[in-house]
């Protein structure tokens, strides 16, 4: 359980070391938005998961693996959020676009497959984990979420239009000059992510991997195609993006075109492997289905 605090302080304190003794504080103030919530969800998860590992010896290796999913899938958050690469991001596009990626195609895959329901309810005190529970299953506030989850068609609908709106050049430059628009703008990467990867994979089970296969195609084909634009476009789309580009050794365009090609190669072979494993599931899965029971 300590292991989330002490990589916690570890990364702000690489970060604070990077920084000119004359840094304001308004980037301190960014962090610590950044860090609280960290902060809160590591611990609690790690409670959660401890009280369940109590709970259950017989699990314990199946909890591992959801475990070590959540922790490289924090690790990845707070790189994204409190490493020099978020400070980067203001001044290169290509740093943006990976600060990006890391949320949609690592950390929330990584969250999904750890499946974090139950460790962070477990995280609750004993008398309000049904209350809670319930809350999240039957109320309607979290209504839209619970059926976008469960269809894989509504899920890659909405993190495509999440993707796509996000990079109209009005709401793009919004982002860059507001940041709490600019955290509007992380959340809905992340949150669309989640939504559209539990909803892959565990949205209508073992049966649902083979429509899960097309929409990882058409997820693979929009993205890449939104990554080959800016990669191919003729000028700068955003004005307040890449300003830093020179002082790296090339021009705004050409940060852009890297930012694009990012999007478009890397990104999109996370989605290809997926629906690999995916389709490798299925067929297993048929053919095990399709065995003949042993005779007594």
């Amino acid at each position: 359980m300590r292991i989330v605090p002490v990589a916690l302080f570890m990364i702000m304190a690489a970060d604070a070391q990077a920084h000119e003794a004359g840094a304001g504080s308004g980037k301190s103030w960014d962090l610590l938005w950044a860090a609280l919530p960290l902060t809160l969800a590591g611990l609690a998860y790690a409670v959660g998961m401890h009280r369940l590992w109590s709970a259950s010896a017989r699990g314990k290796a199946i909890h591992l693996q959801r475990a070590a999913c959540f922790a490289v899938g924090w690790l990845s958050l707070a790189v994204a959020f409190l490493s020099t690469l978020d400070r980067l991001a203001t001044q290169l596009f290509t740093a943006h676009m990976i600060e990006h990626e890391i949320l949609m195609v690592v950390a929330a895959p990584l969250f999904v497959l750890s499946q974090p329901l139950a460790p962070l309810l477990w995280a609750l005190p004993r008398r309000l984990r049904p209350a809670v529970g319930r809350a999240l299953g039957r109320s309607m506030v979290f209504f839209p979420i619970r059926k976008a989850a469960t269809s894989p068609f509504a899920a890659t609908a909405l993190h495509g239009a999440a993707l796509w709106l996000w990079h109209a050049p009005s709401l793009y430059e919004a982002a860059l000059a507001d940041p709490a628009v600019h955290w509007l703008q992380h959340l809905s990467f992340l949150g669309t992510a989640i939504i559209f990867w539990w909803a892959l994979l565990f949205g209508r089970g073992r049966q649902g991997y083979g429509a899960a296969i097309l929409y990882l195609f058409a997820t693979t084909l929009h993205s890449g195609f939104l990554g080959i634009l800016l990669s191919f476009a003729r000028e700068p789309l955003y004005r307040s993006q890449g300003i830093g580009a020179p002082n790296w050794g090339f021009s705004v365009l050409e940060d852009q075109q890297l930012a694009g090609l990012i999007m478009w190669v890397p990104a999109g072979m996370v989605y290809v492997t997926a629906a690999l494993a995916l389709a490798a599931a299925w067929i297993n899965g048929s053919s095990a289905s399709s065995r003949p029971l042993p005779l007594t």
